[in-house]
């Protein structure tokens, strides 16, 4: 998500001299709390830089936006795709221009839940079309005078600076954003989140020869599908998914509900992650043990080898 702040107060930056040894950090999923003041470029690069690690991340939140942000370290950088689908949930402060009661106040934010239209702010880095976005849930958190607080569920790509616009002027008393925090993004949680400092001090222990704190930190790669639709894969089908190969009826066992042309992720019998497909069909038309095209592989996290080969490699025939 993307909100148009000002420059804020500075930050405590983590100091690139104390960067790790080559090949000490596995890829996965590091969630970070972002402090008010850089962009989630800049601490993003920051984390790279000390990580010594390819990094990305999925869901932009502007300098004046604290909160959850999901740093890709390594051969996760390629679930961007999945991640940046995230549902997003925030807390924020909003100021009215004018004095309104609670019961329209109510009576508004029943009216934004569900599916609305928004455009992006001028100030945006992207192309300010008409978009449909679904707000899932608006909870009034606390009022005072003419701020209110809300906890905000919303779709990816949500504009949180544009739903206070828009409550406003639905109340007839204009309203703008104070302040906002992302609190959670898919699965992961303030609960889950670090701050930069907290990875200073644990790159730190792992420089003295104690890696369990960065351990602890990162997220395996399977954590960031955990709360996405997905397919269960016989073994026997595992290997040539992994080459390529596009998954048939016959080696599914079991299916989440899910739509054609939706990304879904893939797994085998024991939870194993393999990687993540594009449904070919709906959920509802993929009968396990049947033949046919289900799933076409995108972005393949197994390596090759890794369960034996289920299927045969027939020797071209010989011209006479």
């Amino acid at each position: 998500m993307q909100e148009e702040c000002t420059n804020g107060p500075g930050m405590n930056r983590p100091d690139p001299d104390v960067a790790v040894p080559e090949g000490a950090v596995p890829s996965g999923i590091l969630v970070i709390d972002k402090p008010r003041g850089p962009s989630s470029h800049q601490v993003t690069a920051w984390v790279g830089k000390i990580l010594g690690v390819h990094v990305g991340h999925a869901g932009t939140l502007d300098p004046q936006v604290s909160g959850v942000l999901l740093v890709m370290l390594g051969r996760a950088v390629r679930l961007a795709p999945l991640l940046l689908q995230h549902q997003k949930e925030y807390v924020c402060l909003m100021r009215l221009h004018g004095d309104t009661s609670r019961q329209r106040l109510d009576e508004v934010m029943e009216e934004f839940t569900g599916r609305i239209y928004q455009r992006p702010p001028r100030r945006s880095a992207v192309a300010r079309n008409l978009r449909i976005r679904a707000i899932h849930s608006l909870t009034i958190l606390d009022i005072e005078e003419r701020l209110v607080l809300f906890r905000v569920t919303c779709d990816a790509g949500t504009y949180i600076r544009s739903l206070c616009h828009h409550i406003g002027l639905s109340l007839g008393t204009g309203a703008h954003m104070q302040e906002l925090r992302r609190t959670k993004s898919g699965a992961f949680g303030e609960s889950d989140a670090y701050t930069l400092h907290d990875l200073s001090d644990a790159i730190s222990s792992l420089k003295k020869g104690d890696g369990s704190l960065l351990g602890q930190m990162i997220q395996p790669i399977e954590a960031g599908v955990g709360d996405h639709p997905g397919i269960t894969i016989r073994g026997s089908a595992v290997d040539a998914v992994v080459r390529g190969a596009a998954l048939a009826g016959v080696g599914v066992i079991r299916s989440d509900q899910f739509k054609k042309k939706e990304l879904i992720a893939i797994n085998t019998e024991a939870g194993e992650f393999v990687g993540i497909g594009e449904a070919l069909l709906d959920s509802a038309k993929i009968v396990p043990g049947k033949p046919g095209l289900v799933v076409a592989p995108r972005i393949v996290f197994m390596m090759p080898g890794t369960y034996a080969k289920g299927w045969k490699t027939h020797k071209p025939a010989v011209r006479p």
